[in-house]
């Protein structure tokens, strides 16, 4: 009988016990946790959910154009706030450039500051063109119109949004995210990236049971 092709090239354990990794990142299950369910030692579990958070980002970048209703919004992770700044003004965090399809899926990206330069290549190599865009009042998306975009905008100091017009969507995949990097009790910024693309990952997958998540995972362990 044929031997199945190790998951992993040059891996030192079986391929049996990755995928119970697998399996238990599958179901979410922190470092601790997995060392314990597959009995691998702890910094081996991390070293193997690096590489597979290493792949997922790989994958997560060749998503196709996003088109239809589509909502825009940056935000900040980690670091501590200094003094009373909130927002785009706070210091000692990582800015991160968000697009979402309703209903569908999101793309995130870090980004050096929240300015027109830095943004709107984003936002053209991602969002197709007559797509209709929702976003807040700040001066990098001006112009949106121009690019062949149809664009509404959201004043928050007036009201929330109402009826389609809001971004209601990318704020809540901003909080779920959050919430959920917190059990990691803080990431690194040379890691950071990785977490990210594994939240956009798990949103955009959030609808899969755990077996046709487990086959998705196989598949791009296997491809990338």
């Amino acid at each position: 009988m044929a031997r199945r092709k190790a998951l992993f090239h040059r891996t030192r354990i079986s391929d049996k016990k990755m995928r119970h990794l697998l399996e238990c990142f599958c179901l979410d299950l922190s470092a601790t946790q997995t060392a314990k369910m597959t009995g691998l030692n702890r910094n081996t579990v991390n070293r193997y959910l690096r590489m597979l958070r290493e792949k997922i980002a790989i994958y997560c970048e060749q998503c196709a154009p996003m088109y239809g209703e589509v909502e825009l919004d940056e935000s900040y992770f980690g670091g501590k706030k200094r003094g009373d700044k909130r927002g785009r003004g706070v210091t000692n965090k990582v800015p991160v450039f968000g697009i979402l399809k309703r209903g569908d899926q999101v793309y995130t990206q870090i980004i050096r500051n929240a300015s027109k330069a830095e943004i709107r290549p984003i936002i053209k190599r991602i969002v197709a063109k007559d797509s209709t865009i929702f976003t807040d009042g700040w001066g990098a998306y001006d112009g949106l119109v121009l690019d062949g975009y149809k664009h509404y905008r959201i004043n928050h100091t007036e009201t929330f949004g109402q009826g389609k017009n809001h971004i209601n969507g990318i704020e809540n995949f901003w909080g779920w995210s959050k919430r959920r990097l917190t059990k990691f009790c803080g990431v690194s910024r040379d890691h950071f990236h990785l977490h990210l693309k594994e939240c956009e990952f798990r949103f955009n997958n959030r609808h899969l049971i755990e077996k046709a998540l487990y086959e998705k995972l196989v598949a791009i362990v296997k491809r990338f």
